[in-house]
């Protein structure tokens, strides 16, 4: 039995995605709202909103130093799917190495490139 199954799109809730990846670069509210002349308060709030006006996004992105499509598209699931299935993890760290630096939200662009790369092949084989 051959099942195909297709991705859900765009029915990501961003201000939950902004929380996300905040979170996984080890981000706090209070650092966010100051840094952005917000309120914790307002972050809160912005955090949970399904849907962010572009503008807030942009700033957001820039500030977390990741694309705006990652905020509007972020697909945890989609990301651990291609963890286990590209094998991206790398336990070579070495205590006596200082130059290497792991850094989380890399590898989650990185694979939320490879993932909108796949998509767009399948759609334009469509």
């Amino acid at each position: 039995m051959n099942t195909t199954t297709k991705r859900r799109r765009n029915n990501s809730h961003q201000g939950n995605n902004v929380a996300k990846l905040r979170t996984f670069l080890g981000v706090k509210q209070e650092s966010l709202a100051q840094d952005l002349k917000l309120t914790q308060q307002q972050v809160s709030q912005i955090e949970q909103q399904e849907k962010i006006d572009e503008e807030t996004l942009i700033v957001i992105a820039e500030y977390l130093n990741i694309p705006v499509d990652l905020l509007k598209n972020f697909d945890e699931d989609a990301v651990i799917y291609n963890i286990n299935h590209y094998n991206v993890h790398d336990n070579t760290f070495s205590d006596s190495s200082a130059a290497q630096i792991f850094n989380p939200i890399e590898k989650i662009v990185e694979l939320y490139e490879r993932l909108l790369e796949s998509e767009k092949n399948k759609l334009n084989k469509e």
